[in-house]
């Protein structure tokens, strides 16, 4: 028995997330176990551009695309962890709660993206997203996705 490839390059993920430039916030997924945890990447770099307003001379990546990083790799779990979406359904950044923000991100960070899967519940998956550069964590929150037609 072949054993599934623990990670997804960037044209997979594309196959998951409709997200695309300049919003697909996941690079590469590291390492993942379905109904567990997921392990993402997303390289930061300074020709992306929310760097030309936030902050001119001294860039910092948004608080809020951070968080957005983290739900995207949380709606690669619970599509690894269920029967996926079909071409009607896509899984939906659906809450936060508890984020907390450590350390600024800047141009040349790779962000870490450790997500835990919680519990489902009436439709709505619970997660625990970490963000880190270099084994510090820049950000951490609750997070929670839903499966929903379009």
């Amino acid at each position: 028995m072949i054993e599934e490839t623990k990670i997804i390059d960037s044209q997979e993920i594309q196959k998951i997330l409709p997200h695309r430039y300049p919003f697909l916030m996941v690079d590469k997924v590291l390492d993942f176990q379905p109904l567990e945890r997921l392990v993402a990447q997303k390289n930061v770099t300074v020709n992306e551009p929310q760097f030309t307003g936030h902050f001119p001379g001294a860039p910092i990546f948004p608080g809020v695309f951070i968080l957005e990083a983290l739900a995207q790799s949380a709606g690669i779990l619970a599509y690894k962890s269920g029967k996926g979406a079909t071409e009607n359904e896509l899984y939906y950044f659906a809450g936060i709660d508890n984020a907390r923000f450590r350390k600024p991100v800047m141009p040349g960070d790779t962000l870490i993206l450790t997500i835990e899967f919680h519990k489902m519940k009436k439709g709505i998956i619970f997660f625990k997203g970490i963000a880190q550069v270099d084994r510090t964590i820049v950000c951490e929150a609750n997070l929670m996705c839903a499966k929903r037609e379009i």
